[in-house]
This record gives structure tokens, C-alpha cells and sequence, in this order.
């Protein structure tokens, strides 16, 4: 008999078929725990593992860390909700992957145009930490991804995502070290690296405008070529 679940996700921006995606996914006991409690504590929240967002044959993929309690896991969309996704996004737009520079809301008319965005964990993690389980066990949706819907250029968006990317490809840690402004050539796509864009980082100014944009450039005049 089906499991019935005592709540329903908020409407998403598409539906991911569910080898890719599997928003009912309570795989991880610590993060479909924490959902319960915050279901409890923000029931207008989406509290459910997030789905990628774009379309799913775009040449570029990007691969940040988790849901934010209150960005991600409050809109059902990455990056959305917080300040975590001001520079992607509007990065995103200067650079022709978005219609616009502002992303507020599921169903705000936002639409990404030859890119997707993930997250390496697809739960939002107590603390914003996802263990070393969770991240292995969360890995095998961004590894189906790359499998049925192979990207040209792949952006990791801080360490997590890095490591993420790599050992879905099983790749060796070692031999890509991460790194700002970083490329690796993967035989199958190549993988940009990128500070996180997280609040801490673009106010410390560990990632600047300048630094984020040249990524994206590089991205952009890789796949143009």
C-alpha cells in the first residue's frame, strides 16, 4: 500500500521524474526529522526536499550546498528566499541564463534559460550542515542528472558542491582541487569552481561582483565556443 504522507509540498516550478527527483525522499532520518519539526514551527514553508530549477536539457548545471531554513526550504526553489541567491541570479541575467535579475517566489514569471540550479543535499540541514552521510546519500540525484541529462559546464558553487560533482562522476578528490575561478576538464562536461555565493561571503568580501561575474564569463564564452 502507497505511504500516505500527512502533508503535501507547495506547487513547484516543474515536476522532475522521480528517478531524477524524488520529492516524497525521506532517505535521510536526521533531515526528514528536522522537516517534521519545521513543518510544526513554518507550516507556510515548503519544508520538502527542493527540486532543481530550469530546464532539464540546459548546458549549464549548477550545484550549490543545501536549502537555507528560510530561503530554499521556504520557497521550494533554490536560492529563492533569502539573500543567498541576489548575486546568482542577477549574475545569471547579465549573462543570458535568466529573463530576469530577481528571483522572489515560485511562479514570479522567473525562467532560466539554458541553465539549471541544484543543490548537493536537496534538504535543509540543522545548522546548514548536511553530514558526510547525508551528502553521500543525496548524491545519487545529481548523479542520475548527469547521466540522463549530461551538462556542458558544470558550476560548483562552493567546496560541498565541488566534492559533490566529483564523486558523482567518480572522480577522484584529489586530483581536482577546488579553487575560485578554478577549471577542470571531466571527458564528459568541465567543471568551474566559484566561492559560494552566501551572505557571509559577499559581505566579508571573500566573493566580490567582479569575481563572480568572470566566472560566469568564462561559462559563457566555454559553451558559445
Amino acid at each position: 500500500m502507497e505511504k500516505k504522507l500527512a502533508w503535501q509540498p507547495l506547487a513547484m516550478d516543474q515536476q522532475w521524474p522521480a528517478k531524477v527527483f524524488d520529492v516524497h525522499c525521506t532517505e535521510c532520518p536526521r533531515l526528514h526529522a528536522f522537516h517534521e519539526q519545521n513543518r510544526e514551527k513554518f507550516p507556510g514553508h515548503f519544508n520538502g526536499p527542493v527540486p532543481p530549477f530550469g530546464p532539464a536539457n540546459a548546458e549549464l548545471l549548477i550545484v550549490g550546498l543545501a536549502p537555507g531554513l528560510h530561503g530554499a526550504n521556504r520557497s521550494g526553489r533554490p536560492f529563492t528566499g533569502d539573500y543567498c541567491g541576489d548575486l546568482l541570479y542577477s549574475t545569471l541575467h547579465k549573462y543570458g541564463f535568466a529573463n530576469r535579475p530577481v528571483s522572489l517566489a515560485v511562479g514570479d514569471g522567473m525562467q532560466l534559460l539554458n541553465a539549471r540550479v541544484s543543490n548537493a543535499v536537496k534538504c535543509v540541514p540543522p545548522e546548514n550542515k548536511p553530514t558526510p552521510a547525508e551528502i553521500k546519500t543525496c548524491n545519487q540525484f545529481i548523479a542520475h542528472e548527469f547521466k540522463v541529462h549530461p551538462p556542458k559546464a558544470v558550476l560548483a558553487l562552493g567546496l560541498v558542491g565541488h566534492q559533490a560533482v566529483l564523486k558523482a562522476m567518480d572522480q577522484r578528490q584529489s586530483a581536482f582541487k577546488f579553487g575560485h575561478a578554478a577549471e577542470h576538464d571531466l571527458g564528459a562536461f568541465r567543471l568551474f569552481d566559484s566561492y559560494h555565493v552566501s551572505r557571509y561571503n559577499t559581505q566579508t568580501g571573500r566573493l566580490t561582483v567582479p569575481m563572480f561575474e568572470a566566472v560566469l564569463e568564462s561559462i559563457s564564452h566555454f559553451l558559445k565556443a
